[in-house]
C-alpha cells in the first residue's frame, strides 16, 4: 500500500505499532545499566554448576524461560525447563543437587513459583531470580536477583506482558551469550548439537558425510578395467566411480561412469586394459576437514558427481558423492 493511499486510521495504527517497538527497545536498553555484581554472581553460579540449569516460570515468563533453556542447551549447557504447576505433581524429580534454578517472573509474586522456593531450599539448589521487583517474595527467596526494574508495558491497558517479557528475554540472552563467550565452545561443538537445518549444514565437515570402509570404492592401479567396473558396481551405494590407488593407498586417479560411457562411444570395449591407462589422472580432491559447503561448491564448479577424499599423505580415505549431498540437502 502506497503512503498516499493510507487512511488516517492506517497511519494511526502504524504510529502505534512503532511505539510498541520503541517501548520494548527502551525496556531492553533500560536494563543495560542494571547489569552489575548480581549478573556476575549469576554467571559464576551457572558456569560452575556441576549439574544442570533448571529454568522455570509461568505464563508469558514461562515461554521466555523455555526459550532460554533451549538456548543454553544449544550452546552446550545442560538445561531443562520445569513447569511450576507440574513440578508439585512429580516433575520436581527433574531437579537434583548440584543444579541451579533460573526463575522468571516479572512480578516476583507468581504463586506457583513461590510454592517451589522452600522445596528448592530443602534440595540445596540455589535460585537466580529474573524479576522486575527486587522486593518481591521471589527475590527475597533467591540467592541472586537479576532485577529488570519496573517496566511500563507496551499495551493500551498497560497490562499485557510485552515490554517486560522483551527485557526478560534480553537478559536471558545476555546471560547465555556471556556464558558462551567464557567457555571453550567452538564451531565444531555447535555443529555437533545442530546436525539438522541450515545452521548445522554450514559447519558440517566432509568426514561426516564421506563414504569410507567398504563404501569407499578403491581399485589398484595395476587392476584391469573390468575389475574397476566390478568395484563401481558392487560397492555399497553404487557410487558410480572408483578411486585408483597405488599399493600404499595413495590416490593415482579416478574412473567414473562417465569415463566408461565415453570409452564405449569411441568403440574402446577392451575391458582387459589396465585401468591406469584410461583413468582420469590428477583428479581434484578434498581433505576430510574440508567444509561440505566448500566441497559442494567445487563439485558444481567442476561439474563432477564425485570427489575423492585424501589424507595429508595423499591416501584415498573416502569419497564424497553428489548423492550424499542430496541426502543432506546441500543440493
Amino acid at each position: 500500500m502506497r503512503p498516499e493511499s493510507r487512511s488516517a486510521d492506517d497511519e494511526a495504527a502504524l504510529t502505534y505499532a512503532r511505539g510498541v517497538l520503541e517501548a520494548e527497545a527502551r525496556a531492553i536498553l533500560g536494563v543495560t545499566d542494571r547489569l552489575g555484581d548480581a549478573f556476575l554472581r549469576a554467571l559464576k553460579l551457572v558456569r560452575e554448576c556441576p549439574g544442570q540449569v533448571v529454568v522455570t516460570g509461568m505464563g508469558k515468563a514461562g515461554h521466555i524461560g523455555q526459550k532460554l533453556s533451549s538456548t543454553l542447551a544449544s550452546t552446550g549447557i545442560r538445561s531443562v525447563f520445569l513447569h511450576p504447576a507440574e513440578a508439585v505433581h512429580g516433575d520436581l524429580g527433574r531437579v537434583g543437587q548440584g543444579d541451579v534454578i533460573l526463575a522468571l517472573s516479572n512480578s516476583g509474586s507468581t504463586e506457583e513459583l513461590l510454592r517451589l522456593l522452600p522445596l528448592f531450599k530443602r534440595m540445596g539448589t540455589p535460585v537466580v531470580a529474573l524479576t522486575g521487583d527486587a522486593d518481591s517474595a521471589l527475590a527475597k527467596g533467591a540467592e541472586v536477583v537479576l532485577d529488570i526494574g519496573r517496566i511500563e508495558e507496551a499495551c493500551p491497558m498497560g497490562l499485557v506482558p510485552t515490554a517486560s517479557t522483551a527485557a526478560l528475554h534480553a537478559v536471558g540472552d545476555a546471560l547465555a551469550m556471556t556464558l558462551l563467550r567464557s567457555r571453550p565452545f567452538g564451531r565444531d561443538d555447535y555443529a555437533l548439537l545442530h546436525p539438522g537445518g541450515k545452521l548445522g549444514r554450514s559447519v558440517l565437515r566432509v568426514y561426516e558425510l564421506m563414504r569410507t570402509g567398504p563404501a569407499n570404492p578403491l581399485v589398484l592401479d595395476t587392476a584391469r578395467l573390468s575389475q574397476a567396473v566390478v568395484v563401481m558396481t558392487n560397492t555399497p551405494g553404487r557410487p558410480g566411480a572408483a578411486c585408483v590407488v597405488d599399493r600404499d593407498g595413495r590416490l593415482e586417479g579416478i574412473f567414473t561412469d562417465g569415463d566408461l560411457r565415453r570409452l564405449v562411444e569411441r568403440g574402446h570395449t577392451d575391458f582387459e586394459v589396465p585401468v591406469r591407462q584410461v583413468m582420469g589422472k590428477r583428479p581434484r580432491c578434498i581433505t576430510p576437514d574440508t567444509l561440505v559447503l566448500t566441497a559442494a561448491a567445487q563439485m558444481r564448479e567442476l561439474k563432477v558427481d564425485q570427489l575423492p577424499v585424501v589424507d595429508v599423505e595423499g591416501r584415498a580415505v573416502g569419497l564424497l558423492d553428489v548423492q550424499d549431498l542430496l541426502a543432506a540437502k546441500f543440493v
